[in-house]
């Protein structure tokens, strides 16, 4: 990491938004720490082998580097994935700035401590945030050594993402946790590393419990049906405490998924932060049409698939899961299972261990010879495990968010930005969206607001969240992502709107594409 006179930058994680923040900030040649021995984040490190994504490849891919095959109406899958990532790299001489089985492990603020966390860092006086002199030192362990390097940065990017690496267990009553059961307890994300060989003996004949229905769940389940063929087959039980909707596929009642949600008429209906008075009023009025939208959907969906039978039809909305990013895309033979015998469904609000297996709310109990725990990742959890104090206390807010300005600056933490940790339907679009500005910030072609401008524009961000889902802590920004979107681009110098004409303007959808350089 010779130092050639250009501003040092680090980059913690090789996964979409990792990729892209090299990308963008290639000009301050950056130096891009990945734990692992590979790029590609998740789609490595947490896929199964039947892992798809969930959107067509033109709604998943950089600006800048197409898809070879983006016509294919297929779904990827994670090895499709990790190689147009791979040649995404390649492409844009990314492997100079990349040094794999580099984990970062402490990272520790060279600034004022007494001042750290408590004073506006970011805005004083319209200054770039790159002055020339070091502000974090990040720690490194590299290969199998134990031994800590320090280098000096000035700008830190944290783009170690939401899910992966540390499990979100539950907790468990007192002598009622996994020690006393006979069986195995694995969390999803231990599955991931199992080959196909060691997946299919660990499931095949034995009875297992799936505790969760996100979307990981719902792929292991489908894996355990699937290992179960045959007449010493078992089925797979899925312990499910919040339901919520699925989709079989981006087609509603025959018409295109992206005109309910994806285009700036459909997303005139719901409310965004910053509309002001007249557009609040609005949005009141058109609440009847928005609520209908989501009635046509979950209409098509009980039709479709037989959710009533199986009890599986959530009590909220469709548009909550849509606004908090939780809608699943399932797999084609996930009810074909499920109506063969081979996947069975249990509602309880909490559970517990015997030495048996599993007790629900109801004290059923379920006999199990494998208990898999498909509950989700703690992506804060893992980001404090890095920064130090003041910072680790900042990362989330009053209402459970990270307080993020433009999903990319915590007002209160200087030069560092984190990417990745706000959602939307493309969260690829989402992360190189948000490098580019991050690039030209510091760059110095714009200014931050005011610290308390940051904050004002975060505040109203959550408050629509909680005003459209209850599952707001997640930070989607779904039903509002072009607004969002708009005002990155207005701070940059860009048009906000991207197409050519009105008509594509209101009714087609948005996608990375849109969002060339300028």
């Amino acid at each position: 990491m010779a130092d050639n006179g250009a501003p040092r930058v680090a980059i913690i994680g090789g996964g979409i938004s990792g990729l892209a923040a090299a990308k963008q900030l290639a000009s301050f040649n950056p130096v891009l720490f990945e734990a692992t021995n590979s790029i590609g984040g998740v789609w490595k490190h947490c896929s199964y082998r039947s892992t798809r994504l969930q959107t067509p490849r033109g709604d998943y891919e950089f600006s800048d580097y197409r898809w070879s095959g983006r016509t294919d109406p297929t779904f990827p899958t994670h090895n499709e994935i990790l190689d147009y990532l791979h040649g995404y790299a390649e492409h844009f001489g990314l492997w100079g700035f990349i040094k794999l089985e580099s984990r970062v492990v402490e990272v520790r603020y060279l600034g004022d401590r007494t001042m750290a966390g408590f004073t506006e860092f970011w805005g004083a006086e319209g200054r770039a945030p790159l002055t020339g002199n070091p502000v974090w030192e990040v720690g490194v362990v590299t290969g199998q050594s134990e031994t800590v390097k320090w280098y000096k940065f000035e700008f830190v990017v944290m783009c170690i993402g939401k899910y992966g690496d540390v499990p979100n267990m539950p907790a468990f009553p007192h002598g009622k946790g996994p020690e006393i059961f006979h069986g195995k307890v694995m969390h999803s994300l231990d599955y991931c590393k199992l080959d196909e060989e060691a997946s299919k003996e660990l499931m095949s004949g034995k009875k297992v419990v799936v505790i969760g229905y996100k979307k990981s769940a719902i792929d292991l389940a489908v894996e355990c049906a699937e290992a179960n063929q045959g007449p010493d087959g078992q089925p797979c039980t899925m312990v499910i405490r919040t339901l919520h909707w699925t989709v079989p596929s981006y087609s509603i009642w025959g018409l295109p998924f992206f005109m309910f949600y994806a285009t700036r008429f459909s997303q005139f209906l719901h409310e965004r932060p910053n509309q002001g008075m007249l557009r609040s009023s609005l949005c009141l009025l058109l609440n009847p049409l928005r609520r209908g939208v989501s009635k046509f959907i979950e209409s098509y969906l009980t039709w479709k698939l037989p959710l009533e039978k199986y009890g599986l039809k959530p009590d909220h909305p469709f548009e909550e899961d849509y606004a908090s990013c939780q809608m699943a895309i399932l797999p084609e033979n996930f009810f074909t299972e499920a109506d063969k015998g081979m996947i069975s469904f249990k509602k309880s609000s909490k559970w517990w261990f015997w030495d048996g297996g599993m007790v629900l709310d109801d004290n059923t109990k379920l006999e199990a010879d494998v208990v898999f725990l498909a509950t989700g990742f703690d992506g804060k959890k893992k980001l404090r495990s890095v920064l130090p104090e003041p910072f680790r206390g900042l990362m989330v807010d009053s209402s459970g968010v990270m307080p993020l300005y433009r999903g990319t600056i915590h007002p209160l933490i200087p030069n560092m930005a984190f990417v990745g940790y706000i959602e939307s339907v493309s969260n690829l679009h989402t992360s190189e969206l948000r490098c580019k500005w991050l690039a030209r910030l510091l760059k110095g072609q714009f200014q931050l607001p005011s610290v308390e401008q940051m904050f004002g524009q975060i505040n109203q961000e959550t408050e629509v969240m909680k005003r459209t889902t209850r599952f707001y802590r997640r930070h989607c920004i779904s039903t509002y992502s072009i607004n969002h979107s708009d005002e990155i681009c207005e701070e940059m110098g860009w048009k906000p709107w991207r197409k050519g004409n009105w008509l594509s303007e209101a009714f087609s959808p948005y996608n990375n594409q849109d969002y060339k350089e300028e």
